[in-house]
């Protein structure tokens, strides 16, 4: 790690061969690092809900209340609740607090939550807790990537891009193994150390370029940028740049009301990107990383079921790579078809095993099946219902109306979130565990067929060619189409 010794030095970034050559400063590895070990604290949080409600639950007399399955459900669903309000806060913070402070005064209200968590002696203390986590996620999950978008190079954005994902998945994969070995409330206290790391990195970057020069900030503007692109870089013509673009955002502002959303051509991409949203939330992909010790253990599957969950969550963590390594490759909507066709089949073959297990039979022998169906699972949602629908986000909204667009299709999949974790355990108990994975594989055929009719390939185009052949003629960008994946679970 030699090279992050200075912070002008230049790495030379592996890219495409149609692509123009491209250096990134160690600056910008050092800002895309401190955020995305932010996108960690996120991942962590999203599955504390599997191993705890356990340790609740079979540590009974080590927990000071009782856990039913309603208290279970509103457990696990608070936050995704939380983070809808959470996003819908974001969008004022970034503009007013800037990105970097609205990114570092999350840290806090993370470490209290936890703490909260950890001591808590009643339900109401878990549930605080973990609305604050939740509201905290949903501020993250719209400032991490605008501040990225702000700050990387767009020759290296898709490099770059990949840390939040996957440092997301990392936190997923310590909370399934720190949570087999430790109790929910030391579970918690372990939370509240993860965002100390991410609160000292992000005293070492600054705030992004585009904020200061919306403020009229220039000198510290270019200060910003010349700290991210290398001393020894010319920045003129892209502080220029970003001057330009900040005026014609100014002068289309009066057209980019809310309503907009809603009129003519604007409607039908946004229509796209909420259908998106929708299926990959209905896909049942959170019930699974919530509630994955559960389902485990309800399987009666005979390999452990934490070491289960830890299989999982590492499998959710490399798939991130091989995502990330094809969407420019093969193309969004092959991604995709291959995405719901491999749901499809585990959901129906988890389905079936539960089916017959709830009926009686002798399913011992293939318990290997609900991990196998699960690990292909969570390749196929990484592979395409993961990632795509927040990289299309970026891509199909119009400028002139992305940035309030992005914040309700934000918005819209913390709510379908939120109806998926918790309506999860009323379901299972209303359908059996196959009734439930048989109507997530029905939801995804019918996302197959979504995607087939309604979703445009937007591969090798640029932005403007895209909105052009969705809404008509366009005129400029907004650093909102630069968003990149959360973590997969979330």
């Amino acid at each position: 790690m030699k090279i992050l010794m200075r912070a002008d030095t230049h790495v030379n970034i592996e890219l495409p061969s149609n692509a123009p050559e491209a250096k990134c400063t160690v600056s910008q590895v050092l800002a895309a690092l401190s955020v995305s070990l932010g996108s960690m604290v996120v991942g962590f949080a999203c599955s504390f809900t599997s191993p705890a409600v356990v340790s609740m639950r079979d540590n009974s007399t080590l927990t000071p209340f009782e856990v039913t399955k309603q208290i279970e459900s509103w457990i696990g669903s608070i936050m995704p609740l939380s983070a809808l309000f959470g996003g819908i806060a974001g969008g004022p913070c970034i503009e007013y607090l800037g990105r970097r402070n609205t990114i570092l005064g999350t840290a806090f209200p993370f470490i209290a939550a936890w703490f909260l968590i950890g001591m808590a002696n009643n339900i109401p203390q878990i549930l605080v807790g973990r609305a604050l986590c939740g509201f905290c996620v949903g501020i993250a999950s719209l400032s991490l990537p605008v501040y990225l978008g702000e700050t990387i190079q767009p020759e290296v954005r898709g490099t770059l891009g990949l840390l939040p994902t996957a440092f997301g998945n990392i936190g997923i994969l310590v909370c399934f193994v720190a949570g087999a070995y430790l109790t929910w409330s030391t579970l918690a206290f372990l939370g509240a150390t993860l965002p100390i790391p991410f609160l000292i990195m992000m005293f070492l970057i600054p705030e992004t370029p585009r904020w200061y020069i919306s403020k009229g900030k220039t000198k510290r503007a270019r200060k910003s940028l010349q700290w991210l692109r290398g001393k020894n870089t010319d920045i003129t013509e892209e502080l220029t740049a970003v001057e330009k673009a900040h005026v014609d955002s100014e002068r289309n502002e009066s057209q980019s009301s809310f309503t907009e959303l809603f009129r003519g051509n604007n409607f039908k991409p946004l229509l796209i990107s909420l259908g998106l949203m929708f299926f990959q939330q209905l896909s049942g992909i959170n019930a699974v990383i919530f509630y994955a010790v559960n389902i485990f253990t309800a399987a009666g599957s005979t390999i452990d079921e934490n070491l289960c969950a830890i299989i999982l969550g590492i499998v959710n963590f490399l798939s991130t790579f091989v995502a990330t390594a094809l969407i420019d490759r093969s193309g969004r909507k092959i991604l995709l078809y291959v995405s719901s066709a491999s749901m499809i089949v585990n959901l129906l073959s988890l389905g079936t095993f539960f089916y017959f297990k709830d009926h009686g039979f002798d399913v011992k022998p293939y318990g290997w099946i609900p991990l196998t169906s699960m690990i292909i699972y969570v390749i196929g949602f990484s592979l395409g219902f993961g990632p795509i629908p927040w990289l299309m986000m970026g891509e199909i909204l119009p400028a002139k109306i992305r940035g309030s667009a992005a914040s309700v299709v934000t918005g819209f999949n913390w709510f379908c979130t939120f109806v998926v974790t918790k309506t999860f355990q009323d379901v299972t108990s209303a359908l059996g565990e196959g009734g439930a994975f048989w109507m997530f594989g029905l939801v995804c055929v019918v996302g197959l067929v979504f995607v087939i009719a309604f979703v445009p390939e937007t591969r090798g185009r640029s932005l403007e060619e895209i909105e052009k052949r969705l809404t008509g003629p366009v005129r400029r960008m907004s650093a909102i189409a630069n968003m990149k994946p959360m973590p997969m679970a979330c």
